[in-house]
């Protein structure tokens, strides 16, 4: 469990208090908007309502004791790049913030963020893949080059095994899990014989993924 500081409240930082909340971190939630916050109240363990762009208003809420500071404030980047930059001065340990585009994420870089998170550019690119696939279910980039990937299982690998199959070899594809009847098992022996309804989780550059599975 971690202690994390989250300043902005618009619908991502909302989403991102929601998800922390199911995996039982501490969460205090900021933004200068009261209605953001009190509607946020039951999910997070503290909030505050202030500007975090006021230097007293952070020192006050103690940055240097949280394991993760994330700054998600989207629609005005100056406020999003003074947090940032504040953040590290007071000592936070590690500060990711939002980027919208890539002039942000630079200067984001080089004002105090450890990490950015991009999600238009990340969300495009998954729904760029997912979309134009036909095969592909779900797809989780690693980086510009690599990916995990849930695809169908092709008609003509129906009851053949992993060992048979050979993609390891063949197209330097690796079989991660597999996905039968709504369960997923990451146990996949080479001698597992893969069904009609499998799915099965691949690990590969995508060009390998789509040379294997004619994507």
């Amino acid at each position: 469990m971690k202690n994390v500081l989250l300043i902005g409240l618009g619908r991502f930082g909302r989403h991102i208090a929601l998800k922390m909340n199911e995996l039982h971190h501490q969460v205090m939630a900021v933004d200068k908007t009261e209605e953001r916050v009190e509607a946020l109240l039951p999910y997070v363990t503290n909030a505050q309502i202030g500007d975090s762009t006021n230097e007293e208003f952070l020192k006050s809420l103690g940055v240097r004791n949280f394991d993760l500071c994330i700054v998600t404030i989207g629609s005005d980047f100056q406020s999003s790049l003074e947090t940032t930059s504040l953040l590290k001065e007071l000592g936070a340990k590690l500060v990711v913030s939002r980027a919208s585009r890539d002039i942000h994420a630079k200067f984001l870089l080089r004002n105090g963020a450890d990490e950015v998170l991009y999600p238009e550019r990340q969300l495009a690119s998954w729904a760029a893949i997912r979309y134009t696939s036909d095969h592909i279910s779900d797809y989780v980039e690693i980086d510009k080059d690599y990916g995990i990937f849930e695809v169908e299982v092709p008609m003509n690998w129906f009851e053949k095994s992993i060992r048979d199959l050979d993609i390891r070899n063949k197209y330097n594809v690796n079989i991660l899990g597999i996905k039968r009847d709504e369960k997923i098992s990451m146990n996949v022996a080479p001698d597992t014989h893969l069904k009609p309804d499998d799915t099965i989780m691949v690990l590969g550059k995508f060009v390998d993924v789509q040379k294997c599975f004619h994507i």
